[in-house]
C-alpha cells in the first residue's frame, strides 16, 4: 500500500472522523465563548489560541484529503463544502471584519459532512428541491392572487396591512404562519368587513393546511428514499463481503483437498 493510500485510509477511518467531529463541536463552544465579554476579558488569549488550534486541525485535514485524493477531492460535494467553510475562516480580514468573524460559526456545519445520518437528511432535502420548486410556484400564484384581492378589498380601510401588493403579501404570509392572525389582523378587519372570514379562512386552508403540508410530505418522502438507498447500499456491500469470504473458503477447501489427494494411503496388513 502506497503512502497516499495509507493517508486516504486513515482519513476515512471512523475513529478519525469521530475525532474531527469532536473538534468541530469543541470549536463551536469556543466560538460561542468569544461572544462573552466576561470570558474574553479573563481568558481571551486562551480562547483565541484554542480557536486557532481548531482551525489549524481543519486546514491540515483538508490538505491531507487533497494529498490523498488529488483532483478526485473535488468530485465529492462534501469535500468542496468543507473547503468553502474552512476557507471563509482564513480569508484576508476574517479576523477584523465583523461579518466574516460571524461567518466562522459556519464551521459547525461541517458536522453535516462528518455525520452520515445528517448527510442523508441533507441529500434527501436536495433531492426534494425539484418537486419543491413546483410547490413554490403554486404558492407564489396563490399569494399573488390573494394579495391582489386583499389590496382591492381591504386596502383603503387598512393601508398598514393591505395598502399595496407587497404589504398584502407580507400580511398574508403572517396569516399563513398563524402568528397572531386572528386577534392581530382578521378580527379587526371583520369589525369593518363582517364577511372577511370568507376570504381568510379558505386562504389558510389552501396554504397552511394544504400547500405547506405538501412541502413537508415531499421532504419526508425524499428523506425516506435516501434512507432506503443507504440501506440498499449497505446490504449490497454486506452481500459482496459474504461472497468474497465464501470464495476464499472455497479456495482454501480446494487447496486442502489437493494437498490431501497427494498423500499416499497406507494400509495396515497386520
Amino acid at each position: 500500500m502506497t503512502f497516499r493510500a495509507r493517508i486516504a485510509t486513515w482519513i476515512s477511518n471512523p475513529y478519525t472522523q469521530r475525532f474531527i467531529l469532536g473538534v468541530i463541536l469543541f470549536n463551536a463552544v469556543i466560538l460561542g465563548l468569544e461572544t462573552s465579554d466576561t470570558v474574553m476579558a479573563n481568558f481571551g488569549p486562551l480562547v483565541l489560541f484554542l480557536d486557532n488550534l481548531c482551525l489549524a486541525i481543519f486546514i491540515v485535514e483538508i490538505l491531507l484529503k487533497f494529498f490523498a485524493f488529488d483532483l478526485r477531492f473535488f468530485k465529492s460535494g462534501w469535500n468542496v463544502f468543507d473547503l468553502v467553510v474552512v476557507g471563509i475562516a482564513i480569508m484576508p480580514g476574517a479576523q477584523t471584519l465583523s461579518v466574516l468573524r460571524a461567518l466562522r460559526i459556519l464551521r459547525l456545519l461541517r458536522v453535516i459532512s462528518v455525520a452520515p445520518s445528517l448527510r442523508r437528511v441533507v441529500e434527501g432535502f436536495v433531492t426534494a428541491l425539484p418537486g419543491m420548486g413546483s410547490v413554490f410556484v403554486l404558492m407564489a400564484i396563490i399569494f399573488y392572487i390573494g394579495s391582489v384581492m386583499a389590496t382591492k378589498l381591504f386596502g383603503k380601510t387598512f393601508p398598514e396591512w393591505f395598502g399595496d401588493i407587497g404589504q398584502s403579501a407580507y400580511s398574508l404570509f403572517q396569516i399563513m404562519t398563524l402568528e397572531s392572525w386572528s386577534m392581530g389582523i382578521v378580527r379587526p378587519v371583520m369589525v369593518v368587513y363582517p364577511y372577511a372570514w370568507a376570504f381568510f379562512v379558505p386562504f389558510i386552508m389552501m396554504t397552511t393546511f394544504a400547500v405547506v403540508n405538501l412541502l413537508v410530505g415531499l421532504i419526508v418522502n425524499s428523506m425516506q428514499d435516501a434512507h432506503n438507498q443507504a440501506d440498499s447500499e449497505r446490504t449490497d456491500q454486506h452481500r459482496e463481503e459474504v461472497i468474497a469470504r465464501l470464495a476464499a473458503i472455497e479456495i482454501l477447501l480446494t487447496t486442502q483437498q489437493q494437498d490431501l489427494s497427494g498423500i499416499p494411503l497406507k494400509i495396515n496388513k497386520s
